[in-house]
């Protein structure tokens, strides 16, 4: 099992429309997308360079249709080479909205960011 580091801004989950993108840096890694409120839902499971993967996300139209729900993310670190197995054992676990870009890769199992009731 991969240890993989969940990022917070301000010890909290970061707000998708709020955070300052610049303050990443230029990690390779995966993320997680969902909408808050009173069914929270994962909305995307992704990977490549952060900050080039959330920049799009901010105007995918299928993304931004549950911004009245409040939309947050986490991302880690991840290498290249084990990025598809972790987007695959995400997208098990939390069954996105959305298809993930590796839905034939193997799972690759990492520890879970403690996001509740996903």
């Amino acid at each position: 099992m991969l240890h993989l580091e969940w990022e917070k801004c301000d010890n909290q989950w970061c707000d998708l429309w709020n955070l300052n993108l610049s303050s990443i840096g230029l990690p390779f890694g995966v993320y997680i997308i969902w909408h808050g409120g009173q069914q929270p839902k994962c909305i995307c499971v992704g990977s490549g360079v952060i900050v080039a993967e959330l920049t799009g996300r901010r105007i995918d139209p299928s993304v931004s249709e549950h911004l009245i729900h409040g939309l947050y993310v986490t991302w880690a670190e991840v290498a290249v080479n084990h990025q598809g197995g972790v987007v695959a054992y995400l997208s098990k676990h939390y069954n996105p909205l959305l298809p993930s870009q590796c839905q034939d890769c193997i799972p690759q199992p990492v520890n879970l960011p403690p996001l509740g009731d996903l």
